[in-house]
């Protein structure tokens, strides 16, 4: 596969994507939950190039292989805690939006509540937002994830 275009991402969107990314990483959400709804939603949207970014961050910043093979089937496995859970179920629910009549269940959001605060639960929604975001950009281009491992 061939990007249809060499710089999809301009300057000024990269400054807004940095104000972004500032923004759901600095109202104490754990990184590594970040890190794993950026893949999650990555997984689901079928973007390459995220998902091996994703992965790869993940790994650098200390993520197992256990959890990180596992992502996709999150439910059915032992490596996650109800805040990552709930989390990932965050992440599902509001990059699947049109699967169901409410995007967001009451019950998805309850659990999230359980878990985090309400600055955290705006940076986990503002996080998956933006991950949703650049998997459409990247789907748009055709972005491929990269064919050499530097």
């Amino acid at each position: 596969m061939q990007a249809r275009m060499q710089d999809s991402v301009t300057p000024d969107l990269m400054k807004a994507v940095n104000l972004l990314y500032k923004a759901a990483h600095s109202a104490g959400v754990a990184p590594a939950t970040l890190e794993l709804v950026h893949l999650r939603a990555s997984q689901i949207n079928g973007c390459s190039v995220c998902v091996d970014s994703g992965a790869r961050n993940a790994r650098k910043n200390g993520e197992t292989d256990d959890r990180l093979f596992a992502v996709a089937a999150w439910r059915e496995t032992p490596y996650f805690t109800g805040a990552e859970r709930a989390a990932l179920a965050l992440a599902e629910a509001a990059t699947r939006l049109a699967d169901r009549g409410d995007a967001v269940s009451d019950e998805v959001w309850e659990e999230a509540t359980k878990h985090y605060t309400e600055p955290e639960l705006a940076a986990l929604s503002l996080w998956i937002a933006t991950t949703n975001f650049f998997n459409r950009l990247n789907a748009i281009n055709r972005t491929p994830a990269p064919q050499s491992w530097a």
